[in-house]
């Protein structure tokens, strides 16, 4: 359960209402708006609503609970080298950009990410680099915007911060942080035609939002029905990667990172989905032991 579903059940259960919230602890509604919302609230904040509802601040925060989630917070925010946040960064972002064809390789993505420096060795395009960095900074809003429901505004998001002042946002019609505006076909697969793709992912994200409780599986589910649909003109591969730590990391679900070695896997899950739904979920089962192997290098508990 969500901090924002927890507050709303103990006023419910006090008999109290967000407009108590506001006259009674000296909130903002424009803060208490954010409850409804679902919105992030910040530790300050839920402090104050845990003394007004007479209970432990950690009880309004399931994050807290959740510790990968908190450690990424914690390593981000106080940047922390060395750690898990650290090589998230690195890992997810070198094997993402490299399945979609980049040409930079682990140590150069390491090396830009420590000393914002790189060894050029032969031609790189400045698309590669921009992408890279652009991922870095795609991940730090992953982490912080993780325990928000998955939106069309999140997602748009991410594929703007990806791919602004690349190539790509000098065409018009590319539509950087927008829907595509020209149909393609991945693969040899039909895609949905660009008219079709905001009615697509609204039914997508209400259907995946409805859900009780999500597990691995319906994130696996939900990122091939978000492959399928190929909302954007290019990036959708990475753009679908992000959603599925965010999404893993708003459910206390362990990540999983595809590797560039299991990229014809990948795609092979991908092209069979939903006729034979094993060989994408075994490729990101496999990914989440690479993350569950990056946790056991940190000595970071999880549950098996």
């Amino acid at each position: 359960m969500k901090s924002n579903d927890i507050i709303l059940k103990k006023l419910n259960e006090n008999g109290l209402s967000k407009t108590d919230l506001v006259t009674q602890t000296g909130l903002s509604s424009r803060t208490v708006a954010k409850i409804a919302k679902g919105e992030k609230l910040s530790s300050r904040t839920l402090q104050r609503i845990a003394i007004y509802l007479n209970t432990d601040p950690e009880e309004l925060n399931p994050s807290s609970q959740n510790l990968i989630l908190s450690i990424l917070r914690d390593e981000k925010n106080a940047k922390i080298s060395g750690g898990l946040y650290h090589e998230l960064q690195i890992r997810m972002t070198y094997n993402s950009n490299h399945i979609e064809g980049s040409r930079l390789s682990e140590d150069q993505t390491r090396s830009i990410f420590e000393t914002n420096t790189i060894d050029f060795s032969g031609e790189i395009p400045v698309d590669d680099i921009l992408e890279t960095i652009h991922h870095f900074r795609a991940i730090d809003y992953v982490i912080d915007t993780a325990e928000q429901p998955i939106s069309e505004e999140i997602i748009k998001h991410l594929h703007y911060i990806l791919e602004h002042d690349t190539t790509k946002d000098r065409l018009e019609w590319f539509a950087v942080g927008d829907y595509k505006k020209r149909g393609n076909i991945v693969g040899g697969r039909e895609t949905a035609k660009p008219g079709e793709v905001s009615r697509r992912m609204k039914s997508l994200l209400s259907a995946y939002n409805r859900k009780k409780s999500i597990d691995i599986h319906d994130v696996i589910a939900f990122h091939a029905d978000f492959e399928f649909i190929h909302p954007f003109q290019d990036g959708n591969g990475r753009v679908g990667r992000l959603i599925t730590l965010k999404e893993c990391l708003h459910h206390n679900i362990i990540p999983f990172i595809i590797e560039d070695a299991k990229k014809s896997y990948y795609y092979r899950g991908l092209t069979k989905w939903p006729d034979e739904k094993g060989w994408l979920t075994d490729t990101c089962l496999d990914g989440q032991d690479t993350f569950k192997r990056m946790l056991d290098s940190f000595d970071i508990p999880y549950d098996t």
